[in-house]
């Protein structure tokens, strides 16, 4: 580990220097925790395709790919020309326009839940506008979401993120959040439903990503159905944060591609086409407690965000599922081929290496964890949190695989249509040089 840190800072001087200067004006030096890891991140110079460059001029195979939004890569020619014509026209106005009008007829057409939508300016407030229209309509109060579940770091979901989920997330809570937030065992049928029955009488709502962020590991046949038919009978609101899910599991999300639909579902990262973007959308008489022109007391405050429906944001989504709409019968499929063989093949070089990984995910999403015993099935964002070895997988295998010219996170990452075969055989090789050296430690 030390010689990787110590190639590490050899090869990005210019990186350091500049993480010097910004821990003098960003606490830690970053403006989102997750972009920190040690010894400090580089720095990103430019961006096109599968590939990124940064300050010092080293170039990396990129499967992070902008917090997994970039499906088609990053700078996209088809998403770049459209807003390059628009820019003339202003960046923001702050007024309705034709293109949030399209956007939104456009969701409406490919995501299953989608009766109605609401623009907002980020995931985390999609979330928090789903959580609020949930409590709104049922007249209860608790939200069950699932431990290790990330929804954003708004308050109301500000709990059970990292284990031991029972201790606080952060200073600066109110102490009732833990209250009206509870959570609920990923993939364990009768321990959710034993849970969702003890708050059933306040039980506002579920919410759940279909594949969770922590370790993709996707819900298991049946546990979505029996959330879905356990919601209906209690007559509470089934939520599915589909903010990395949608349009990349398939066109119309992890809720088309597994056959479940939810009664309000959160959208951001690709609808955006690389904008700022968050949106609520689902049923009907859920979203229209948010519409200004009814007087209902129930009526919801969802504001939307200065920058909500930005013309550049709408038109970039406008592009973005036009394109993935008229090419998903090559997209979809190739992205599941590609990230079946990698997800295989990774496990595999690490295995007969002698280091002892699991190499778990969906559709174009993986991540390797490095469990501590034999025979460990990783079935949770929980047991990836208590059963793996968190630091191997953030710290070394992170540096190693930056050593190799390719930029992980979470052991993996995201696939994009950029990718090519040849980037796909480069990944491989990078895991299988990586591998050697681990297990030489």
């Amino acid at each position: 580990m030390r010689d990787a840190a110590r190639e590490y800072r050899r090869r990005t001087p210019q990186s350091e220097k500049l993480f010097q200067r910004a821990k003098k004006v960003m606490p830690g030096g970053v403006c989102h925790n997750i972009r920190y890891f040690p010894p400090y991140p580089f720095y990103i110079k430019e961006a096109k395709g599968s590939r990124i460059r940064d300050v010092d001029g080293n170039e990396y195979i990129d499967l992070w790919m902008a917090h997994y939004e970039a499906i088609l890569g990053h700078s996209p020619e088809v998403i770049v020309n459209e807003l390059s014509g628009i820019l003339s026209k202003g960046t923001h106005w702050g007024l309705v326009n034709e293109y949030q009008v399209e956007l939104a007829e456009l969701i409406c057409q490919v995501v299953p839940s989608a009766e109605k939508v609401r623009f907002c300016c980020s995931g985390t407030e999609a979330t928090m506008y789903a959580v609020r229209l949930a409590r709104a309509f049922t007249g209860k109060n608790v939200i069950l979401k699932v431990a290790g579940g990330w929804h954003g770091a708004n308050t109301d979901l500000s709990i059970a993120i990292h284990s031991p989920y029972e201790q606080k997330e952060s200073a600066g809570l109110f102490p009732e959040v833990s209250q009206y937030t509870k959570f609920i065992p990923f993939n364990d049928i009768e321990g959710s439903l034993k849970i969702m029955r003890q708050n059933a009488e306040n039980l506002a709502a579920v919410l759940i990503e279909p594949v969770p962020g922590q370790g993709y590991i996707p819900a298991e046949p049946g546990y979505l159905e029996v959330l879905r038919e356990e919601t209906r009978k209690l007559e509470t609101v089934l939520i599915f944060d589909e903010v990395i899910d949608g349009f990349r599991l398939s066109l119309g999300g992890a809720q088309e591609k597994y056959g479940i639909i939810p009664d309000l579902t959160t959208l951001g990262k690709i609808l955006g086409g690389g904008m700022h973007i968050g949106a609520v959308v689902g049923k009907e008489d859920i979203l229209d407690l948010c519409n200004p022109t009814k007087k209902d007391p129930k009526w919801v405050l969802a504001g939307g965000g200065t920058f909500s429906a930005n013309p550049l944001s709408m038109a970039a989504g406008i592009k973005m599922i036009t394109y993935l709409r008229e090419n998903a019968d090559l997209i979809y499929p190739r992205l599941d081929k590609n990230g079946e063989r990698i997800r295989r093949e990774i496990e595999k070089v690490f295995n007969e290496s002698g280091v002892l990984a699991r190499c778990s995910g969906d559709g174009s999403l993986f991540g390797l964890n490095f469990p501590f015993k034999e025979g460990v099935k990783l079935r949770s964002p929980r047991d990836i949190e208590e059963l793996t070895d968190l630091e191997k997988r953030n710290e070394e295998l992170k540096l190693r695989m930056l050593n190799h010219g390719v930029h992980i996170w979470s052991g993996g990452g995201a696939l994009s249509t950029a990718h090519s075969d040849e980037d796909i055989q480069t990944i491989i090789e990078a895991y299988h040089q990586v591998a050697k050296e681990m297990a030489k430690e």
